[in-house]
Protein backbone atom coordinates (compact mmCIF):
# COMPACT_ATOMS: atom_id res chain seq x y z
CA UNK A 1 0.00 0.00 0.00
CA UNK A 2 2.95 2.35 0.62
CA UNK A 3 3.59 2.73 -3.10
CA UNK A 4 0.01 3.76 -3.82
CA UNK A 5 -0.15 6.24 -0.95
CA UNK A 6 3.18 7.76 -2.04
CA UNK A 7 2.02 7.94 -5.66
CA UNK A 8 -1.22 9.71 -4.74
CA UNK A 9 0.64 12.09 -2.42
CA UNK A 10 3.10 12.96 -5.18
CA UNK A 11 0.23 13.59 -7.60
CA UNK A 12 -1.44 15.93 -5.11
CA UNK A 13 1.77 17.94 -4.80
CA UNK A 14 2.62 18.10 -8.51
CA UNK A 15 -0.77 18.35 -10.25
CA UNK A 16 -1.38 21.93 -11.38
CA UNK A 17 -4.64 23.50 -10.34
CA UNK A 18 -7.08 24.59 -13.01
CA UNK A 19 -9.08 27.82 -13.05
CA UNK A 20 -12.33 28.21 -11.22
CA UNK A 21 -15.56 29.04 -12.98
CA UNK A 22 -16.43 32.15 -11.04
CA UNK A 23 -15.22 35.69 -10.49
CA UNK A 24 -14.43 36.96 -6.98
CA UNK A 25 -17.60 37.72 -5.07
CA UNK A 26 -19.88 36.00 -7.58
CA UNK A 27 -21.60 32.62 -7.14
CA UNK A 28 -20.42 29.62 -9.15
CA UNK A 29 -22.32 29.47 -12.44
CA UNK A 30 -21.58 25.85 -13.36
CA UNK A 31 -19.80 22.77 -12.06
CA UNK A 32 -16.22 23.13 -13.30
CA UNK A 33 -15.35 19.44 -12.97
CA UNK A 34 -18.46 18.31 -14.81
CA UNK A 35 -17.80 20.78 -17.61
CA UNK A 36 -14.16 19.70 -17.92
CA UNK A 37 -15.13 16.02 -18.01
CA UNK A 38 -17.25 16.81 -21.07
CA UNK A 39 -14.42 18.78 -22.65
CA UNK A 40 -12.06 15.84 -22.11
CA UNK A 41 -14.25 13.60 -24.24
CA UNK A 42 -14.21 16.09 -27.10
CA UNK A 43 -10.44 16.62 -27.01
CA UNK A 44 -9.86 12.85 -26.83
CA UNK A 45 -12.11 12.10 -29.78
CA UNK A 46 -11.22 15.02 -32.05
CA UNK A 47 -7.77 16.12 -30.95
CA UNK A 48 -6.82 19.67 -30.02
CA UNK A 49 -6.62 21.29 -33.44
CA UNK A 50 -9.85 19.76 -34.75
CA UNK A 51 -11.79 20.91 -31.67
CA UNK A 52 -13.43 24.32 -32.03
CA UNK A 53 -14.89 26.59 -29.40
CA UNK A 54 -18.25 25.70 -30.92
CA UNK A 55 -17.57 22.01 -30.24
CA UNK A 56 -16.71 22.86 -26.64
CA UNK A 57 -19.77 25.04 -26.05
CA UNK A 58 -21.97 22.23 -27.33
CA UNK A 59 -20.25 19.49 -25.35
CA UNK A 60 -19.86 21.48 -22.14
CA UNK A 61 -23.39 22.89 -22.50
CA UNK A 62 -22.11 26.42 -21.94
CA UNK A 63 -22.18 29.67 -23.84
CA UNK A 64 -18.98 31.06 -25.31
CA UNK A 65 -19.24 33.88 -22.78
CA UNK A 66 -19.26 31.44 -19.89
CA UNK A 67 -16.26 29.57 -21.28
CA UNK A 68 -14.26 32.74 -21.86
CA UNK A 69 -15.15 33.99 -18.39
CA UNK A 70 -13.85 30.80 -16.77
CA UNK A 71 -10.94 30.27 -19.16
CA UNK A 72 -8.83 32.59 -21.25
CA UNK A 73 -9.16 30.66 -24.51
CA UNK A 74 -9.37 27.17 -26.03
CA UNK A 75 -5.82 26.37 -24.97
CA UNK A 76 -6.66 27.21 -21.35
CA UNK A 77 -9.66 24.89 -21.54
CA UNK A 78 -7.39 22.18 -22.89
CA UNK A 79 -4.77 22.59 -20.16
CA UNK A 80 -7.45 22.47 -17.46
CA UNK A 81 -9.01 19.41 -19.10
CA UNK A 82 -5.59 17.73 -19.28
CA UNK A 83 -4.96 18.31 -15.57
CA UNK A 84 -8.45 17.15 -14.65
CA UNK A 85 -8.09 14.02 -16.77
CA UNK A 86 -4.77 13.08 -15.20
CA UNK A 87 -6.07 13.63 -11.66
CA UNK A 88 -9.19 11.51 -12.21
CA UNK A 89 -7.33 8.68 -13.94
CA UNK A 90 -4.63 8.65 -11.26
CA UNK A 91 -7.25 8.24 -8.56
CA UNK A 92 -8.99 5.46 -10.50
CA UNK A 93 -5.69 3.67 -11.14
CA UNK A 94 -4.77 3.84 -7.45
CA UNK A 95 -8.14 2.31 -6.51
CA UNK A 96 -7.66 -0.44 -9.10
CA UNK A 97 -4.17 -1.29 -7.83
CA UNK A 98 -5.01 -1.20 -4.10
CA UNK A 99 -6.64 -4.65 -3.68
CA UNK A 100 -3.45 -6.43 -4.78
CA UNK A 101 -1.74 -8.29 -1.95
CA UNK A 102 1.66 -8.59 -3.64
CA UNK A 103 3.69 -6.51 -6.05
CA UNK A 104 2.88 -8.95 -8.86
CA UNK A 105 -0.85 -8.72 -8.20
CA UNK A 106 -0.66 -4.94 -8.18
CA UNK A 107 1.15 -4.91 -11.54
CA UNK A 108 -1.60 -7.15 -12.92
CA UNK A 109 -4.25 -4.81 -11.53
CA UNK A 110 -2.55 -1.85 -13.21
CA UNK A 111 -2.45 -3.68 -16.54
CA UNK A 112 -6.10 -4.74 -16.14
CA UNK A 113 -7.03 -1.09 -15.62
CA UNK A 114 -5.47 -0.27 -18.99
CA UNK A 115 -7.19 -3.24 -20.60
CA UNK A 116 -10.54 -1.71 -19.67
CA UNK A 117 -9.42 1.72 -20.91
CA UNK A 118 -8.30 0.31 -24.25
CA UNK A 119 -11.44 -1.52 -25.38
CA UNK A 120 -15.05 -0.72 -26.13
CA UNK A 121 -16.36 2.85 -26.08
CA UNK A 122 -13.57 4.14 -23.84
CA UNK A 123 -10.97 2.58 -26.09
CA UNK A 124 -12.45 4.25 -29.16
CA UNK A 125 -12.48 7.60 -27.36
CA UNK A 126 -8.73 7.43 -26.93
CA UNK A 127 -6.25 8.85 -24.45
CA UNK A 128 -5.75 12.59 -23.96
CA UNK A 129 -2.11 12.16 -22.89
CA UNK A 130 -1.14 9.93 -25.82
CA UNK A 131 -3.06 12.04 -28.31
CA UNK A 132 -1.44 15.21 -27.01
CA UNK A 133 2.01 13.65 -27.19
CA UNK A 134 1.51 13.02 -30.90
CA UNK A 135 -0.23 16.29 -31.72
CA UNK A 136 1.16 19.00 -29.45
CA UNK A 137 4.35 18.00 -27.64
CA UNK A 138 6.70 19.25 -30.37
CA UNK A 139 5.01 22.64 -30.67
CA UNK A 140 3.93 23.48 -27.11
CA UNK A 141 6.56 23.30 -24.37
CA UNK A 142 4.02 23.58 -21.54
CA UNK A 143 2.01 20.66 -22.86
CA UNK A 144 5.25 18.74 -23.45
CA UNK A 145 6.20 19.20 -19.79
CA UNK A 146 2.83 17.89 -18.66
CA UNK A 147 3.13 14.85 -20.92
CA UNK A 148 6.66 14.12 -19.77
CA UNK A 149 5.60 14.40 -16.12
CA UNK A 150 2.67 12.07 -16.74
CA UNK A 151 4.84 9.44 -18.40
CA UNK A 152 7.50 9.77 -15.70
CA UNK A 153 4.94 9.25 -12.93
CA UNK A 154 3.48 6.15 -14.57
CA UNK A 155 6.91 4.68 -15.24
CA UNK A 156 7.98 5.34 -11.66
CA UNK A 157 4.79 3.73 -10.34
CA UNK A 158 5.41 0.58 -12.37
CA UNK A 159 9.01 0.48 -11.17
CA UNK A 160 7.88 0.75 -7.54
CA UNK A 161 5.32 -2.03 -8.00
CA UNK A 162 7.95 -4.29 -9.57
CA UNK A 163 10.34 -3.49 -6.71
CA UNK A 164 7.61 -4.44 -4.25
CA UNK A 165 7.22 -7.74 -6.05
CA UNK A 166 10.95 -8.40 -5.90
CA UNK A 167 10.92 -7.62 -2.19
CA UNK A 168 7.95 -9.88 -1.38
CA UNK A 169 9.13 -12.69 -3.66
CA UNK A 170 6.24 -12.56 -6.12
CA UNK A 171 8.58 -11.26 -8.86
CA UNK A 172 12.03 -12.84 -9.42
CA UNK A 173 14.96 -10.79 -8.15
CA UNK A 174 16.66 -11.10 -11.56
CA UNK A 175 14.01 -8.85 -13.16
CA UNK A 176 15.40 -5.40 -14.02
CA UNK A 177 12.81 -3.09 -12.45
CA UNK A 178 13.81 0.05 -14.37
CA UNK A 179 13.95 -1.48 -17.83
CA UNK A 180 10.82 -3.55 -17.25
CA UNK A 181 8.93 -0.52 -15.96
CA UNK A 182 9.82 1.34 -19.16
CA UNK A 183 8.67 -1.65 -21.20
CA UNK A 184 5.36 -1.59 -19.31
CA UNK A 185 4.99 2.14 -19.91
CA UNK A 186 5.46 1.64 -23.66
CA UNK A 187 2.99 -1.23 -23.58
CA UNK A 188 0.33 0.68 -21.64
CA UNK A 189 0.48 3.78 -23.84
CA UNK A 190 0.55 1.60 -26.94
CA UNK A 191 -2.58 -0.16 -25.75
CA UNK A 192 -4.38 3.19 -25.67
CA UNK A 193 -3.36 3.85 -29.28
CA UNK A 194 -4.42 0.41 -30.50
CA UNK A 195 -7.66 0.74 -28.53
CA UNK A 196 -8.70 3.52 -30.93
CA UNK A 197 -9.14 0.84 -33.60
CA UNK A 198 -11.98 -0.86 -31.73
CA UNK A 199 -10.28 -3.79 -30.02
CA UNK A 200 -12.24 -6.15 -27.78
CA UNK A 201 -11.62 -6.78 -24.10
CA UNK A 202 -10.44 -10.32 -24.93
CA UNK A 203 -7.86 -9.02 -27.39
CA UNK A 204 -6.44 -6.51 -24.93
CA UNK A 205 -6.54 -9.00 -22.05
CA UNK A 206 -4.40 -11.35 -24.15
CA UNK A 207 -1.78 -8.59 -24.38
CA UNK A 208 -1.85 -8.29 -20.59
CA UNK A 209 -1.19 -12.01 -20.18
CA UNK A 210 1.85 -11.84 -22.48
CA UNK A 211 3.16 -8.83 -20.54
CA UNK A 212 2.80 -10.66 -17.23
CA UNK A 213 5.08 -13.42 -18.51
CA UNK A 214 7.95 -10.94 -18.56
CA UNK A 215 7.73 -10.92 -14.76
CA UNK A 216 7.99 -14.68 -14.31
Amino acid sequence: MKTIVFYMSRMAKTSPSYPTARSPGRPREFDIDEALDKAIRVFCERGYHATSIGDLTEAMELTQGSIYKAFKDKRAVFLAAFDRNKLVRTEKLARAIAPGRTGLERVRNALAFYVESSQGAEGLQGCLVVGSAAELAIFDSEVAQRIEASFDRNEKLMEELIEEGRADGSIPARIDSKATARLMLCLLQGMRVVGKTGRTRAEMAAVMEVAMRTLS
